[in-house]
């Protein structure tokens, strides 16, 4: 049986507010890893992007909100 398993892999909070994401999918045979690929991307301090790339991940959600609030304010 295959299964596919994405998950993130990276997340990287930089001085500036910018996060490195790195989703990574893995594709199984009978729960054996068999194949790997990686998806990147940088997020900006509330990047409308966030929900869409972090969205299904509410830890990683809440971590990217944090950090962007307690980023000085300008």
């Amino acid at each position: 049986m295959f299964t596919e398993h994405t998950y993130i892999s990276q997340f990287d909070v930089q001085s500036n507010g910018s996060i490195n994401v790195r989703k990574t999918t893995e594709i199984r045979r009978n729960d054996v890893v068999i194949s790997q690929t990686y998806w990147r991307c940088v997020l900006s301090p509330n990047d409308p992007r966030t929900n869409e790339v972090l969205g299904d991940e509410p830890y990683y959600l809440n971590l990217a909100q944090q950090a962007w609030l307690s980023l000085p304010q300008e």
